[in-house]
């Protein structure tokens, strides 16, 4: 049985890690290096970094802030933010990402998760959909949540998949923060239409979000959340041993 993985998400505004509900209301956390020490010992399988104004501010990455994390972990860190280019790709790997996630980068060019695949290897391309129902129609979104692209969800994750992705990220705008539980329906769609590894963002509330997560959707292979790390109400090193006594395979 493969084992499947829990991934804390840092999202970075100003060198500050951040959180807010449905993409909005976003408040100050903490600091970002500090943290990433913290989950780097709390029994983490991985980390996500994101820059979340990267691209809405239309700049580059946070370079000396991606340094300073990467330098305290010993787990894979997939950093994302402001990726337009295969220039970008490198530039992120050399402050030591072993991934990089590209989200509104690949909805401008669509070709570059294929050029990044071909540069790379398809295990370092993570497509990151930022996703709302319109009109009872998934819908990916670009700029942090802020723009409706038109494109149809299922369709652009088989796209993302056909060009070279690695993994697919899946967060759910609807369920972001609210802390309800992960947007099965969604990430149901998603995992039917694609045979790549799954990672689900948004929604999480307690232990029971992840458990319910891999027992209905046994091809989704990760969860991710933010909140419930960052405050302490939930730690992973907890939630590893309930998902593992309940029969998910756990790297404990």
């Amino acid at each position: 049985m493969v084992t499947k993985r829990i991934i804390p998400c840092l999202d970075v505004r100003n060198g500050r890690v951040v959180k807010g509900t449905n993409f909005e209301n976003i408040k100050d956390v903490a600091d970002p290096v500090e943290m990433a020490r913290i989950y780097n010992e709390s029994g983490a399988d991985e980390l996500v970094f994101y820059d979340i104004t990267a691209t809405f501010d239309g700049r580059k990455l946070f370079a000396d802030v991606l340094k300073d994390v990467a330098s305290q972990v010993f787990i894979p860190l997939t950093v994302g933010g402001g990726i337009n280019s295969v220039e970008d790709f490198d530039r992120v790997l050399k402050c030591g990402a072993d991934k990089v996630s590209v989200n509104s980068g690949a909805i401008k060019n669509p070709q570059l998760v294929n050029e990044a695949a071909k540069l790379y290897g398809d295990q370092c391309v993570v497509l990151s959909m930022d996703v709302k129902r319109v009109d009872g129609v998934f819908r990916v979104f670009a700029r942090g949540g802020r723009d409706d692209t038109g494109l149809d969800a299922i369709e652009w994750a088989k796209r993302g998949e056909a060009n070279g992705a690695g993994e697919l990220v899946i967060n759910s705008i609807d369920t972001d923060g609210v802390r309800g539980g992960f947007d099965i329906e969604l990430l149901s769609a998603v995992s039917e239409a694609t045979s790549i590894p799954i990672i689900a963002s948004g929604g999480a509330g307690n232990a029971e979000h992840f458990l319910e997560l891999f027992n209905k959707l046994p091809k989704v292979d990760a969860g991710l959340a933010a909140g419930i790390f960052h405050n302490g109400s939930v730690k992973i090193s907890d939630l590893k041993r309930y998902l593992n006594a309940n029969g998910v395979e756990m790297r404990i």
